[in-house]
């Protein structure tokens, strides 16, 4: 079993250059193999480089995979942010601009969907790199809790339950829709579970300040 130990040599634009390349080159490869299915070897090949490549900058694929999930956590907190600070949406609008973002490039989300389904399992079999993901998974619902909160702030409200469990809820409602609506493209709308639960749940929770 391997253990996801991240590698800290300095990022150089070279360096940097590489790692985007190896990234983009996972990205594909995963989609198209799984990530039990891609080797080390199909990831340099289509990166075209070589494993020493690889190895310089990543120690193993769960640190690749580590990576891949904290850039597209970055863009959706990033795009969530920005509708953090607006003042002109009620909480339903807000929904329905964060699923925007949320399904904003379909062929990206579905791969991650994937990849993230079986890492997820994978992990949950080997704990020493089950706790590495664990912590990943649980500084994104920090960060997610962190803009609920500046969202309820910025509109006089306080939840009866805390930000971080709503988040969980909210990740929830959107991978489990996504995983209907590719099992069932015809029978559930992309998206629907959270544009039609979550609002609800909000106003259940949420409540103006006394």
């Amino acid at each position: 079993m391997t253990r996801i130990t991240p590698t800290t040599p300095p990022i150089t634009r070279r360096r940097a250059a590489t790692r985007d390349r190896l990234v983009g080159a996972a990205q594909e490869v995963f989609a198209e193999r799984g990530f039990h299915g891609a080797s080390v070897e199909d990831i340099c090949e289509r990166a075209q480089f070589t494993r020493g490549a690889f190895y310089s900058n990543f120690s193993s694929k769960d640190e690749l995979v580590v990576e891949i999930a904290a850039r597209y956590s970055e863009r959706l907190l990033a795009g969530i942010a920005e509708i953090a600070e607006r003042d002109d949406l009620d909480l339903a609008q807000i929904v329905d601009a964060v699923l925007e973002v949320w399904t904003s490039d379909r062929r990206e989300r579905e791969m991650w969907f994937l990849l993230h389904t079986e890492f997820t399992l994978y992990t949950i079999r080997d704990r020493p790199v089950g706790r590495s993901w664990a912590r990943q998974q649980a500084g994104v619902r920090k960060s997610l809790a962190a803009l609920i909160d500046q969202i309820c702030a910025r509109r006089g409200l306080a939840l009866d339950v805390g930000s971080e469990q709503i988040a969980r809820v909210a990740m929830a409602l959107f991978s489990s829709g996504t995983s209907q609506h590719l099992l069932e493209p015809r029978a559930i709308a992309d998206g629907a579970l959270g544009s039609t639960f979550l609002p609800l749940i909000l106003q259940a929770v949420a409540h103006p300040l006394a």
